[in-house]
């Protein structure tokens, strides 16, 4: 009896101070962002059926191709893995500069959006109906995404598990503030909604305005710091067919100059355009 009182007292005693101690949650992984972020990418690119493996795989082997015809031209092993390098950096450019191009457009759409879910939910309809009715009469680029949204929802009738695949499926930042705006009034009702949508879409188009604005007088610089990276590795591929070229960068100053011109061009890259760039939404309510 004695031990059973003991341990019972210990555990106790244990609990109380395990309380002092609150547990931290875990945060996802590097690994795992990374992973979000550029299969974010994808999809607002207008490629989601690309998955981030997919991705990467391509990638690595446009380098390993770019590296094979770069030693069949030049026979300089540097030259071709500086190009490969290049090469398997184009996709990721590419994808993020039609996701970004993919953006523009659809925030100019977004208010649109804005207006007609707020004139179907004052004629009377459900939120459901009023999403639905978007894929009829809502901006034509974003049609496919209602389309299957009311697919989901008229399959499953499961409001709030269809405005997640809707939100998987546009992956805007927008897309995330309009929706869990729609999932909390579907759960716990209110009457300010119609006011919260006026006053979402009243900002959508300031910004919208404003972000014009300033994008038409940076563009220069993001157009300036392109130009001016790309040159001299446009000015190495026209040069490297020449023996003698191939031959000088084939040693180690020639690869330390690489290198470093490598590096340089990244950097002076880099700089240009996160000081050119205007700031992006970010997926706070994934």
């Amino acid at each position: 009896m004695g031990t059973v009182a003991g341990l019972l007292l210990g555990t106790g005693l244990l609990s109380i101070w395990w309380s002092f101690w609150p547990s931290v949650p875990r945060t996802a992984s590097t690994g795992s962002r990374w992973a979000d972020r550029t299969q974010d990418l994808l999809v607002q690119a207008g490629m989601p059926g690309v998955s981030t493996p997919a991705f990467v795989g391509t990638s690595v082997a446009i380098a390993v191709g770019t590296m094979v015809i770069g030693l069949a031209v030049t026979a300089a092993p540097t030259i071709a893995a500086s190009f490969a390098v290049l090469a398997a950096l184009a996709p990721a450019a590419y994808v993020r500069s039609r996701a970004r191009r993919r953006r523009t457009e659809l925030r100019e759409l977004w208010p649109e959006v804005v207006d007609d879910l707020t004139s179907g939910i004052r004629a009377g309809m459900s939120l459901p109906e009023a999403l639905i009715s978007l894929s009829e009469r809502g901006p034509g680029p974003m049609r496919a995404e209602f389309t299957a949204f009311a697919e989901d929802y008229r399959a499953t009738g499961r409001f709030s598990d269809s405005l997640d695949r809707l939100k998987a499926r546009l992956a805007d930042p927008v897309a995330d503030r309009l929706i869990e705006a729609l999932r909390i009034t579907r759960d716990v009702g209110g009457t300010d909604l119609g006011r919260l949508l006026r006053t979402l879409s009243q900002f959508l188009r300031d910004d919208l305005r404003a972000r014009g604005e300033l994008e038409a007088r940076q563009s220069w610089t993001v157009n300036g710091a392109r130009l001016a990276a790309g040159a001299p590795w446009f000015v190495l591929a026209l040069l490297s067919s020449r023996p003698e070229t191939a031959a000088a960068f084939n040693s180690g100053a020639g690869a330390l100059v690489l290198l470093l011109g490598a590096a340089s061009s990244a950097v002076a890259y880099g700089l240009m355009v996160r000081i050119g760039r205007l700031p992006e939404d970010v997926r706070v309510l994934r």
